[in-house]
């Protein structure tokens, strides 16, 4: 670990600490959630398309792939977030967003594009999604590598015993039967979220050169997801948000992780063009999708943070009349 990340590891020590979230500042100090350390291009260093190759992609996106990087070929992000943002521990811990069994799932029919989707084009819809950039040629190093890495991670899971595999997790998340209240996530966000995240949600860098990445990822504004990401999406959010946040100590209630996923939710980010094509058969689109069209006339506000219990109704009904 080069002196500047040591720096921004102490750092994040003390801030988690003033906020009671030691946890966080362990979990870090034992590499479950890695501090970025800047490196060659993997070509460079002789690693070549490999799963180690993979690993760090994933672990550390915007070293190698993000908008301050040396290269301007490898620019393929405008975000600064990484891949383990949301794939805690580069996808190996288990439970909500865990890349253990990914590449077993692939490939498979999309309902958001309507056609059978490969691995590679589900990788490449988070880069343009999650990380608000461009896509990877299936046949480049780094598509090449996370392919292999997410391969590596499946073949472990299936040699993996039941015990290891169980997700140490709260309570699986369940709706509540109303509306987010954005005031009331306003203040989970102050109390439970700003210590890590910022109170502006931009997040904690980990150094002061930008290639670095965050720490904590910015939940909202230009280095953040864009619109068209399954996290812009109140009841995916809620739900991951009460499995793993805040990190090391997840013990939001449902009304908690459901109206404080609707606040960071509600605030400005990046646009997706283009997000009308998604989810061609509208009776796929899931209830909780921000954008239209839709094929029922309950407004944006209504699918965007609730009360969603009318709208599922809806197509339940709309499913036993086939």
């Amino acid at each position: 670990m080069n002196p500047e990340s040591t720096r921004g590891l102490g750092t994040v020590a003390a801030l988690c600490a003033l906020a009671g979230l030691i946890t966080v500042a362990v979990t870090l100090a034992f590499g479950r959630v890695s501090l970025p350390v800047h490196r060659a291009p993997a070509a460079a260093g002789g690693i070549g398309a490999t799963e180690e190759y993979g690993r760090r992609l994933i672990s550390e996106t915007p070293e190698y792939l993000g908008p301050d990087v040396a290269d301007p070929k490898m620019r393929h992000m405008n975000s600064r977030l990484a891949c383990a943002s949301c794939h805690i521990g580069a996808g190996v811990e288990p439970g909500n967003l865990s890349l253990a069994t990914t590449f077993t799932r692939y490939p498979r029919i999309s309902p958001r594009s309507g056609g059978n989707e490969t691995i590679e084009e589900r990788i490449n819809g988070c880069m343009l999604r999650s990380m608000n950039g461009r896509t990877l040629a299936n046949d480049s190093p780094e598509m090449v590598a996370m392919v292999a890495y997410v391969r590596f991670l499946a073949d472990q899971d299936a040699g993996t015993g039941a015990a290891q595999k169980k997700a140490h997790e709260s309570a699986a998340f369940q709706t509540p039967k109303r509306a987010a209240d954005l005031k009331n996530g306003e203040e989970v966000f102050g109390k439970r979220c700003a210590a890590c995240h910022g109170k502006d949600g931009a997040g904690l860098q980990a150094a002061k050169d930008p290639v670095h990445g965050f720490v904590f990822p910015p939940l909202w504004g230009p280095n953040s997801f864009n619109d068209g990401a399954g996290m812009h999406r109140v009841l995916t959010a809620a739900k991951f948000v009460k499995a793993k946040m805040p990190l090391g100590n997840a013990d939001l209630t449902d009304d908690q992780a459901f109206d404080v996923a609707a606040y960071f939710n509600s605030k400005p980010r990046p646009h997706m063009e283009g997000l009308e094509r998604d989810y061609p058969d509208r009776k796929k689109k899931p209830v909780d999708t921000g954008y239209g069209p839709y094929a029922d006339s309950f407004p944006i506000e209504q699918h965007s943070f609730g009360p969603f219990g009318p709208i599922e109704a809806f197509y339940k009904a709309v499913q036993k009349k086939k």
